[in-house]
């Protein structure tokens, strides 16, 4: 039996801020979870299916990808032999900036196709990985900062403000997890809240946002932990600080959402603060 291949998920230190890059071969599956950041990939070898709110879509070699803020989606393998893929996660400020650079003056923007079989995207987003994970001079700054602009020119479009809209009952239930997620929410205290039946707000939350309560609310806690770890915090105290009990309980959800552990994030982290200070 020939040996099996290798399977990673690795964060990669970036030469700019407001961006992380991610590089995977794997045939693992990525239950239903959420980013913070606006995502862009590219499939090289084998494909995926993942369903999101845009639909069940299936991506191959050369393939776009994108994922919007906040977007639930999963992520598995159409067959045994996995998929290799490579991301980048841009901060919703820096796609706004640029955004208005290409679009003009408009309130706010969205990837509004999940798949594009697009050479010269494919290009632009293999110029955009390289530039960002190449060590910080003048000329990969103006590199990354140009091929990025010209991978966004090809994927960002104005977001309709019917999609912005969830109703105020479940806004309110969001607000509340949002403000505080240490605390040890019930989902009577949602419900109370918002006027509606526990059951009927669990429906209605889950049909709004994707994910129920809980979900939702451990996403929350994940993402803010990224950002403690990024800034340099130890995992302990990360964990500590977003609500989960221990490291390990922070590591296993972590790992479970991301591909990779927080101990990879924090080095990849680390790498790129190293790189800021040279």
């Amino acid at each position: 039996m020939a040996p099996s291949k290798p399977s990673f998920v690795r964060p990669l230190p970036c030469t700019q801020s407001g961006i992380e890059a991610m590089v995977a071969d794997t045939s693992c599956t990525f239950a239903r979870h959420t980013h913070d950041d606006f995502g862009i990939g590219l499939i090289h070898r084998g494909a995926q299916k993942s369903l999101s709110g845009r639909g069940l879509v299936e991506a191959g070699p050369g393939d776009v990808i994108t994922v919007n803020p906040g977007e639930v989606h999963d992520g598995a393998p159409l067959d045994e032999t996995g998929r290799a893929w490579r991301m980048l996660y841009l901060h919703p400020s820096l796609v706004a900036d640029m955004g208005q650079d290409i679009l003009g003056h408009v309130r706010q923007v969205e990837f509004s196709q999940p798949r594009l079989a697009d050479r010269r995207l494919s290009q632009s987003f293999a110029n955009a990985f390289i530039a960002t994970v190449n060590p910080v001079s003048e000329a990969s700054s103006l590199a990354w900062e140009q091929n990025l602009i010209l991978l966004l020119s090809g994927l960002l479009q104005p977001r309709p403000a019917e999609r912005c809209v969830i109703p105020a009952s479940i806004a309110r239930a969001r607000e509340q997890l949002d403000d505080a997620p240490l605390m040890a929410h019930t989902l009577a205290e949602l419900a109370d809240a918002t006027g509606l039946s526990r059951y009927q707000l669990l429906r209605a939350f889950t049909r709004a946002t994707g994910l129920t309560p809980h979900a939702y609310l451990i996403q929350r806690r994940l993402q803010q932990a990224r950002r403690l770890i990024a800034s340099g915090l130890s995992l302990v105290e990360s964990a500590a600080a977003t609500g989960f009990a221990d490291q390990s309980h922070l590591t296993r959800l972590f790992k479970r959402t991301y591909g990779y552990t927080p101990g990879a994030y924090a080095k990849a982290a680390a790498r790129l603060q190293f790189r800021s200070r040279r």
